[in-house]
C-alpha cells in the first residue's frame, strides 16, 4: 500500500509542479533490459562453485560487533590509528592512499561496512586498484566502496590526474538541455567507469532544487526542477553497474545556510515542500538505492528541533511512512558543522539510528561512534532487532550489486 501511495504522490506532484519548480516531461530513456534466464533445480553446478550465503544467512551468523560495523561508511583515514579525528577530516591535501597493516587490523577490530574515497585518497588508477583490492581482502564482509561522482565540479575520479574518462559540465548544464537522455548518458558513463575501477556506490544524483536564489547552496550541482532528469541519471548509474543515492532529503533549495558550517533551518511547511523541493525526491524513490538525509532542521514540519538526519518524525513518519520509502536511508556526513557543533559522535550516531537511518556516514570520531552504538544496544537504548532491520537492508543491497570481498 505504501508503494501505491508513493507512486500516486509522485504522479500527482509531477503534474502539479509549483511556481519556479515545474518539472518538464520526457520519455524514460532506459533501454529495455535483457531477460536473465532463471536457473532450474536441474541446472548442473560445478563441484567447486562456492556456496553463496543469503543476506538472511549472513545476518544470522554475524556477531553484534559485526552488525554495528555494517552501519558505518567511513573515510580511509578513520582506519589509521595514528591520526586524530581532526586530522581524519582535515581539508588539507594529505590523504591516506594505501592500506597499512595497522589499518587492516583496525578494520578487523571495528569492521566498517563501507569506505568512501575523496580526491586526496586517489593518486592514479594503479594506486587506486591496489588500495581497493587491499581493503576488500582485509574485510571479512563485503564493503560498499563509495565516492561522490556527480559529474562536473564534484567528481573525484574525473577530476583526478591519470584517469582517462569522459568529463561532464555538471548537473545544471545537463538539466538546461531539458533532455532526460543526457542525464541517462552521464549516469551510464559515470557508473561504468566507477564499476571498472572497483566502486559499487555513487553518492549521486543530487535531487536538490535551487528554489531560493538568495540562498543558493547546491548551485551548479543541481539539475533544476525536473524529476525525470534525476530518475534518468539513476537509470544510467544502474546500467553502468553501481548503486545510486539521491541527496540531500528534504532538499537544500530554500535552506537558510550551509550545514557544513553549522545549524541550518528550512522554514517551509510539509505541504510547501511537497509542491516544490520534494518533487525530484518523490519521483526517484522507486528507483534509488539510498536516500541521503540532510542536516537541515524543519521547524514547520516537525516539532523536535532536530535536523532531518536525526529526526524520527522526518525519516520514519514522513519519508518511510507518508512517502512509502522502504529502502536504505543514509545520513549526510556526521562530521559536518551542523552535527559536531551540537552533538558528540556517539550521540549523533545513536540519534540517527533511533530516527530511522540505516547507515551512518563519516562520523567525526568513528571509534567513539561505534562504541556509542554498541553501548546503546547493550544497555537496551536501541533494541538489537532495530540494528538487524538496518543491517538486513544493507546486506540485501550489497547482494543485489554483487559486492564481494
Amino acid at each position: 500500500m505504501k508503494r501505491i501511495i508513493c507512486t500516486f504522490l509522485a504522479v500527482f506532484l509531477l503534474v502539479l509542479g509549483c511556481a519556479g519548480c515545474q518539472p518538464t516531461g520526457g520519455n524514460d530513456p532506459t533501454p529495455e533490459p535483457t531477460p536473465t534466464p532463471t536457473p532450474t533445480p536441474d541446472d548442473p553446478k560445478p563441484d567447486d562453485e562456492p556456496t553463496v550465503q543469503s543476506p538472511e544467512q549472513l545476518l544470522a551468523a554475524m556477531t553484534l560487533e559485526e552488525k554495528i560495523g555494517q552501519l558505518f561508511i567511513i573515510r580511509p583515514e578513520s582506519l589509521d590509528p595514528t591520526l586524530t579525528p581532526e586530522q581524519v577530516h582535515s581539508t588539507r591535501d594529505y590523504g591516506v592512499q594505501a592500506l597499512t597493516e595497522e589499518m587492516a587490523a583496525q578494520l578487523s577490530k571495528y569492521p566498517a561496512g563501507g569506505i568512501v574515497f575523496f580526491g586526496k585518497n586517489i593518486a592514479g588508477p594503479e594506486q587506486l586498484e591496489a588500495f581497493l583490492s587491499g581493503l576488500k581482502q582485509a574485510s571479512n564482509l563485503p564493503l560498499m566502496i563509495c565516492t561522490d561522482e556527480e559529474g562536473g565540479s564534484v567528481s573525484r575520479i574525473a577530476n583526478a590526474a591519470g584517469f582517462q574518462v569522459q568529463k561532464f559540465d555538471g548537473a545544471e548544464a545537463i538539466g538546461a538541455t531539458g533532455d532526460p537522455h543526457e542525464a541517462y548518458h552521464m549516469g551510464q558513463v559515470i557508473g561504468a567507469y566507477l564499476n571498472r575501477y572497483g566502486f559499487n556506490l555513487d553518492f549521486a544524483p543530487v535531487a536538490d532544487i535551487n528554489s531560493d536564489l538568495e540562498h543558493i547552496i547546491i548551485g551548479s550541482r543541481a539539475f533544476g526542477s525536473d524529476a525525470q532528469t534525476v530518475s534518468s541519471m539513476i537509470d544510467g548509474l544502474h546500467d553502468g553497474g553501481v548503486m545510486a543515492c539521491i541527496k540531500h532529503f528534504p532538499g537544500h533549495g530554500a535552506a537558510s545556510g550551509d550545514s557544513h558550517d553549522g545549524y541550518v533551518e528550512l522554514d517551509k511547511s510539509w505541504e510547501e515542500l511537497l509542491q516544490c523541493e520534494l518533487i525530484p525526491f518523490i519521483g526517484a524513490l522507486e528507483k534509488t538505492d539510498l536516500v541521503m538525509a540532510a542536516h537541515i532542521a524543519t521547524p514547520n514540519v516537525t516539532n523536535d528541533g532536530l535536523p532531518a538526519s536525526l529526526s524520527y518524525s522526518m525519516l520514519t513518519e514522513k519519508l518511510r511512512g507518508e512517502l512509502g520509502y522502504d529502502g536504505v536511508i543514509i545520513t549526510d556526513a556526521l562530521a559536518m558543522g551542523a552535527i559536531i557543533q551540537n552533538y558528540s559522535s556517539a550521540e549523533s550516531a545513536v540519534l540517527a539510528l533511533q530516527a530511522g537511518a540505516d547507515i551512518l556516514l563519516m562520523p567525526y570520531d568513528y571509534i567513539a561512534a561505534y562504541q556509542g552504538v554498541l553501548a546503546a544496544v547493550e544497555d537496551g537504548t536501541i533494541p538489537e532487532e532495530r540494528i538487524d532491520e538496518s543491517v538486513l537492508r544493507i546486506l540485501r543491497l550489497k547482494a543485489a550489486y554483487g559486492a564481494e570481498n
